[in-house]
């Protein structure tokens, strides 16, 4: 077992990516420091920079001086590392690619939906990008189906590497559906992942890990601003000098603190 000085957690509580780690550290029951960067990583801390000079972004975990980067690979860094606690990733082969790939499947078309929803200003703009939600979800029901074999979680009995790399976005999606009054998990068409999700917050190793509704919906609103008036000044300069781009990656890493 790790003492707290070994491993070090760079994050930000916002942030579902770095959820998802603190989920695999409670799940190994590992002691860990907690580095929390700026809201709007203006400065990134020298550390951060350190750890991780190619992307600048959270989580980093640390371990014995040597930094992991991105979410789903520091999950797996840390089942395998610390194999004799309960395991994340599924042990049979096939499962464990499924995993992985519904894990990716969900990096690459969910959270960019949600970002989308919350940075665009016409309500008819917000559709397409919920229906691609929908759509997800759907796929998301019978994937659990297929993955929980009749079980509570993706994992089986207890939640493991989809669970946790899903069900960290639980607390952005709470803030699209109070936001935008347009659910997106319905137990009509979706009736386990309902219960899935019910079960996952409620899972001890979940326990006070996803943001509060009310507090991130206070820091979305204040992206929306900086974001606009990021886009804004692009789109002013670009009229004026179309070779020349704006850099407002601060803006979004804000709200985007991981390149999954």
């Amino acid at each position: 077992m790790a003492n707290k000085s070994e491993v070090k957690l760079i994050g930000k509580w916002s942030s579902p990516y770095v959820t998802r780690v603190k989920i695999a550290l409670n799940i190994k029951s590992l002691d860990y420091e907690n580095f929390e960067e700026n809201e709007t990583f203006n400065p990134k801390s020298d550390l951060l920079l350190q750890s991780n000079p190619v992307y600048g972004k959270v989580p980093v975990l640390i371990h014995l001086d040597k930094p992991i980067c991105e979410s789903l690979i520091i999950l797996e860094y840390i089942d395998e590392t610390w194999s004799t606690a309960l395991s994340i990733l599924p042990t049979d082969p096939y499962d464990r690619v499924l995993a992985r790939f519904w894990a990716a499947y969900i990096d690459q078309k969910w959270f960019p939906c949600m970002q989308s929803i919350i940075t665009v200003e016409v309500e008819e703009e917000r559709k397409p990008y919920f229906e691609v939600m929908e759509e997800v979800v759907e796929r998301m029901e019978d994937a659990f189906e297929k993955c929980s074999k009749g079980k509570p979680f993706f994992g089986g009995d207890r939640i493991g590497y989809l669970d946790v790399a899903f069900g960290s976005f639980l607390g952005w999606l709470s803030v699209i559906e109070n936001e935008y009054e347009r659910k997106v998990l319905v137990e009509e068409k979706s009736p386990n992942l309902v219960k899935w999700a019910e079960r996952f917050i409620a899972d001890p190793a979940v326990v006070g890990l996803i943001p509060e509704t009310e507090r991130l919906v206070k820091l979305s609103k204040a992206l929306q601003i900086k974001w606009r008036a990021a886009l804004e000044l692009q789109a002013s300069v670009m009229v004026r000098n179309p070779s020349s781009v704006i850099d407002w990656s601060e803006f979004v890493s804000a709200f985007t603190p991981n390149v999954p």
